[in-house]
């Protein structure tokens, strides 16, 4: 429970301080107060989601539900301070399809470095950004600047955290092929929020591997419906799997940020980096 400092395994929704329908958290002043008490290092974390078309059978919404489960899961097991997600981030490349609506990266990186600075001014020193949407790059550069400024901050979850929960779950389509509106976005939406998933993922898939033009020539170029991925092999129970998966990958992030070590360095049995361009999921 987030309210302890050990994992556990009450779900969120089941708690009192939990997340309100899975998006915004029900948290008081004053469990905010008893979760960080005793606390050296308190961790906050930040569902960022897109407001972008996920084909005809998802809905708009799909990465904030996604960045938000992740966050949900990862508070119910791990003592952080759950944040309300930021539900409209940069989906240009989506643009051709109704519906998409985005800012501009400039100001995605103004809204998270001035909530990383509102939070340490309430001291919660350290921000985990949980990024549901691949077109985000610019938070990289965001953890980036502030780590090199002295602040604590990290990106989550990592491509090799992707790949290890899609081993986890059996998830059949690589993160290359499974590009948006996929296996793992239905998946997870299955489990989590399923009366969100419409008919039409069964027969949906289509693969647009070579992607290499996306940036100046958008999506549509390369898929009709807005889907690139295997959707008909979704299922709640991968969902869950990956979900669960991205739990204990967490584990490591949440000690790099409270113990101040460093992460342990790669070995020759490392899992390998995940194939392709994880910066476009989502």
């Amino acid at each position: 429970m987030s309210g302890s400092g050990e994992r556990g395994t009450v779900s969120g929704e089941d708690r009192a301080d939990g997340p309100a329908h899975g998006l915004l958290p029900a948290d008081t002043t004053e469990d905010v107060r008893t979760r960080g008490a005793g606390l050296s290092t308190q961790v906050a974390v930040l569902p960022v989601g897109s407001f972008e078309q996920h084909g005809p059978y998802l809905p708009l919404a799909t990465d904030t539900l996604v960045a938000c489960a992740v966050a949900r899961e990862i508070a119910a097991a791990y003592p952080v301070h759950l944040l309300p997600p930021v539900t409209v981030s940069c989906s240009h490349e989506h643009g051709d399809w109704p519906g998409t609506v985005s800012i501009s990266s400039v100001t995605l990186h103004a809204v998270v470095r001035d909530i990383a600075a509102s939070l340490r001014r309430s001291g919660v020193d350290t921000l985990v950004v949980v990024n549901g949407h691949g077109g985000n790059y610019v938070l990289g550069n965001v953890v980036q600047e502030s780590s090199a400024r002295g602040e604590r901050m990290a990106l989550f979850p990592a491509p090799e955290d992707w790949e290890a929960a899609r081993e986890q779950a059996q998830v059949a389509t690589s993160l290359l092929s499974d590009m948006h509106a996929g296996e793992i976005e239905t998946s997870i939406l299955l489990h989590a929020h399923p009366e969100f998933v419409r008919p039409g993922y069964e027969s949906a898939d289509f693969i647009a591997d070579d992607r290499r033009h996306l940036l100046t020539a958008g999506m549509s170029a390369y898929t009709e419906s807005g889907v690139i991925g295997r959707p008909s092999l979704g299922s709640a129970e991968k969902g869950k799997q990956l979900l669960a998966s991205l739990v204990d990958s967490f584990a490591a992030y949440f000690t790099l940020l409270t113990s101040g070590e460093g992460p342990e360095r790669e070995s020759a049995n490392s899992p390998r980096r995940a194939e392709g361009s994880p910066s476009e999921r989502g």
